[in-house]
């Protein structure tokens, strides 16, 4: 291949990557506007219908008056007007307060993209709001209660980039009140960016009821569960964990040891080591687990990588219980519950005996 060519092929590259930046900016900017007149819009109904004599009935003779001038815009239907007007509603009337990123709609402040690679604070929330789509915001505010729950779904899908079914997904499992919540050492072992990030991005309890799991399974079986379930499993843990193996192998001392699970984490830039318990949290479990990341930053760590970090994943944990054991260990170690099928499957309902008469059965026994 001549210089030339390859010149060219180096151009076109990134000529396409230009073009591409250019398409998400266009559509980030199209999905801004759309929302500012969707919060305008939202805003205007609410204050006709207060006004007697527009009536109750606005919305259906609007949705009738726009589909007719606009009738390739689906957005002017009689139910996504009740939603933009529901949308409105929400802000300013949920907590009691207009927030921060709905004030930035309704001053028709530009939008900036986001430019962060890492989970942005509460600060930051304004800049995701015209960047997720008119559906993702109508499942936010059908399913949350607070405008602080709402800013979390948002911020979370414009970070992953969710889809609107995996935004259902981690509403529906109860990711906002989960997430953080795992008990840790990472303020004593880890600095303070990387420790901080650490313990957002850890959760309890990690919700594994896709597994439907009886209660005779033991460690081995929760672990089959779990790699033959992978997708499901990474879903659950969140962004930027990367599968390495599980019963990876580490020889110490000619003896051989094996971790249950081993990932690496793209934004921590580090191994993560998972161990699985079936029952509840014991001290010891927290000393095995420092054993293995001392093993894995001795062998598997490279220079650029930061400290390996231990997630046990047990039935319950103690807090003091939890806090006692980790605050001598000098590895960072995080401890979550995790959950597992709690209802009946739907086929066996009403053909397993209850409570009750199981109680008045074992009477007849005894």
């Amino acid at each position: 291949m001549t210089a030339l060519n390859k010149e060219y092929i180096n151009w076109l590259k990134q000529l396409k990557e230009r073009i591409r930046s250019a398409q998400i900016k266009a559509a980030s900017r199209v999905n801004a506007e759309l929302l500012f007149l969707y919060w305008e819009l939202g805003k205007e109904i609410q204050e006709k219908e207060q006004e007697a004599r527009w009536g109750t009935k606005l919305i259906e003779q609007l949705s009738k008056d726009l589909l007719n001038e606009f009738p390739g815009m689906k957005g002017f239907s009689r139910t996504n007007l009740f939603y933009i007007k529901k949308w409105y509603l929400f802000y300013n009337s949920n907590d009691s307060i207009v927030p921060q990123p709905v004030g930035l709609l309704s001053s028709r402040k530009k939008l900036p993209v986001n430019k962060s690679a890492s989970g942005p604070d509460a600060a930051k929330v304004p800049q995701f709001v015209g960047q997720i789509p008119w559906g993702h915001h109508r499942e936010i505010i059908t399913h949350c209660k607070t405008t602080k729950e709402a800013f979390f779904y948002i911020t979370q899908t414009a970070t992953h980039n969710w889809s609107r079914s995996v935004l259902l997904h981690q509403i529906e499992s109860g990711l906002y009140k989960r997430k953080g919540k795992a008990i840790t050492n990472f303020e004593q072992t880890l600095p303070a960016p990387q420790g901080d990030l650490a313990n957002e991005l850890l959760k309890s309890p990690y919700n594994f009821e896709f597994l439907q799991l009886g209660p005779e399974a033991n460690e081995r079986d929760l672990e089959n569960a779990l790699t033959d379930h992978l997708v499901k499993f990474l879903l659950e843990l969140g962004a930027g964990f990367a599968f390495i193996g599980r019963q990876q192998l580490l020889v110490v001392d000619s003896e051989d040891f094996f971790i249950d699970l081993l990932f690496y984490h793209t934004r921590l830039h580090c191994y993560v080591v998972v161990e699985l318990k079936i029952d509840n949290f014991k001290p010891e479990y927290a000393g095995k687990l420092n054993f293995y990341l001392s093993a894995v930053d001795a062998q598997l760590k490279a220079k650029e990588d930061q400290p390996s970090i231990g997630l046990l994943l047990c039935k319950k944990s103690g807090k003091l219980i939890v806090e006692y054991s980790l605050k001598n260990i000098s590895k960072p170690i995080g401890v979550s519950e995790y959950k597992l099928t709690e209802s009946v499957p739907g086929k066996l309902k009403g053909k397993l005996p209850t409570i009750k008469e199981i109680e008045a059965e074992l009477k007849k026994i005894t």
